[in-house]
């Protein structure tokens, strides 16, 4: 929950950007995340130095012998003589950290380039992010994370190189339907800046937390969630904060930006990993009880390169996806994913091979069909989310039409409630209640109309049956009309 004066501090951060020549915010943003882990590297340092002090173990500062490659050194150089040391100094350190958690950001830094080209955006980045890192460790825990995701939002705002966010509202919205829980593992196979892993920590965090001490942003985003719940059950959070979340990407930048984001939230050992989920090196080998994902739309991957695992017979990755969502569940694992509306009617073998899986091998609960707006202004296509459990039989399929997602649907995606029809759809998917705006399907239906899965297959046309007057008086009517108009004619004739 950040208030005013570190909103205007992060507008500051992208114009000073902006205005240095870094115009693409994916660029912008990790070179930030690198100043980040700059500034954070000394504070997880002096930390582990109090730990082992009382414990009276002995301590070996990462920094040993690079003690200049302390942030507190040289923040306080000149601007030429900064950007010559982070440049040539400081940023090769960082990528060759070998030290337990500290190493997981800069593992993934092989191929990172420092790129600030002038000496005066650095110099102003490194104020500026000296000021919001002090700021956040005065307010509430996780200010950290709430003013990275507040930078992220730029992607979302830009949708620069076909990099956009899916929109946290509807994130909450299918993090709350598959309703993770403690103790249980989740994946996103295609996690880009890691959103959905990041609300199902949120999600737990929340259900493990009193109601008193919750906040709540005027869009439902929860703060101050202490995870008092948990209490002192170190087995617990461990497990929470270093064997639960698992995500893969194939973008190297967005794994960086991933990490940072989840370290930022707290969470120790944020597994994620640069890997092609669909190709024959990615191991199929972990099941996971949670698989939550947006993964790439209308792409294709080369046929020697897909994974021998596939049985649906396509290059298209939003199809193969499904069958690695299916994959890659336990036996009654949960999963919770987002389909082009072409997905659920396409009349293609390798189409219909998909939607039989759901229907057949697992037990699809809900398809929730979005309006087109939910991704502009960057794509108008139109959307559903899928639920579905590994395993089990499918009786009947719920559908929910979504009319309002709280925003406008329009390119400028204002912000009306930031719910609109979220909290019914939440409120019905328990009970698969049929409502106005959603249906009970049994699968016989769904089987007979080639698992087509899209609602307007299924809704009633209802038919309003409109009463007209009789003829003589709808004469009447005209002839009185026809007359007036003659009257007035003859008014204006008069006066000319």
């Amino acid at each position: 929950m950040l208030n005013a004066e570190l909103k205007s501090k992060i507008s500051q951060l992208w114009d000073k950007f902006w205005a240095g020549g870094i115009a693409n915010p994916l660029t912008a943003i990790e070179q930030i995340s690198y100043l980040i882990f700059m500034k954070r590297l000394e504070d997880l340092d002096e930390m582990h130095k109090n730990q082992a002090i009382a414990r009276k173990e002995k301590f070996e500062s990462v920094f040993e012998g690079n003690e200049d490659c302390l942030w507190s050194n040289w923040k306080h150089y000149s601007s030429e003589q900064m950007i010559q040391h982070v440049r040539d100094k400081v940023f090769p350190f960082i990528k060759n950290i070998r030290r337990g958690g500290d190493t997981l950001f800069s593992e993934n830094m092989k191929d990172a380039v420092f790129i600030i080209p002038k000496p005066s955006l650095l110099q102003e980045a490194v104020s500026i992010i000296d000021e919001l890192y002090d700021s956040a460790l005065t307010a509430n825990g996780d200010t950290l994370g709430d003013i990275y995701e507040y930078l992220l939002k730029e992607i979302q705002t830009s949708g620069k190189n076909g990099q956009f966010r899916t929109p946290r509202h509807i994130i909450r919205m299918m993090v709350e339907l598959v309703n993770p829980k403690i103790g249980e593992t989740v994946c996103d196979p295609a996690c880009g800046t890691s959103g959905f892993l990041i609300n199902c920590y949120y999600h737990i965090l929340e259900k493990n937390t009193s109601k008193d001490s919750i906040k709540y942003d005027e869009d439902g985003t929860p703060h101050n969630l202490i995870g008092d719940k948990i209490g002192t059950n170190k087995k617990a959070w461990s497990f929470l904060k270093r064997n639960t979340f698992f995500g893969f990407d194939v973008d190297t930048t967005m794994v960086r930006i991933a990490l940072m984001n989840m370290i930022l939230h707290g969470i120790e050992n944020p597994n994620i990993k640069y890997a092609d989920s669909l190709s024959k090196n990615f191991d199929l080998s972990k099941k996971f009880d949670v698989v939550l994902a947006n993964p790439p739309f209308t792409g294709s991957i080369d046929k020697s390169d897909i994974n021998d695992i596939f049985k649906v017979g396509t290059t298209k990755t939003e199809l193969l996806f499904i069958e690695l969502f299916y994959n890659l569940l336990e036996q009654g694992g949960r999963a919770a994913i987002i389909v082009p509306n072409g997905v659920l009617f396409g009349s293609s073998n390798a189409h219909k091979s998909a939607r039989k899986l759901l229907l057949e091998k697992c037990q699809l609960e809900a398809v929730i069909s979005m309006p087109s707006g939910v991704f502009k202004p960057y794509s108008g296509v139109g959307t559903a989310v899928l639920i579905f459990i590994k395993g089990g039989q499918t009786d009947s399929v719920w559908f929910y039409e979504m009319k309002d997602d709280g925003f406008s649907l329009d390119d400028k995606r204002q912000f009306k409630d930031g719910k609109g029809d979220i909290p019914d759809i939440t409120k019905k998917f328990k009970s698969k209640e049929v409502s106005e705006n959603s249906i009970k399907v049994p699968f016989k239906k769904i089987k007979e109309n080639e698992y087509n899965l899209s609602i307007s297959r299924y809704q009633e046309i209802k038919f309003e049956e409109i009463k007209y007057e009789p003829p003589k008086k709808i004469i009447e009517k005209v002839l009185k009309l026809e007359k007036e108009i003659t009257n007035q004619l003859e008014e204006l004739k008069r006066l000319v």
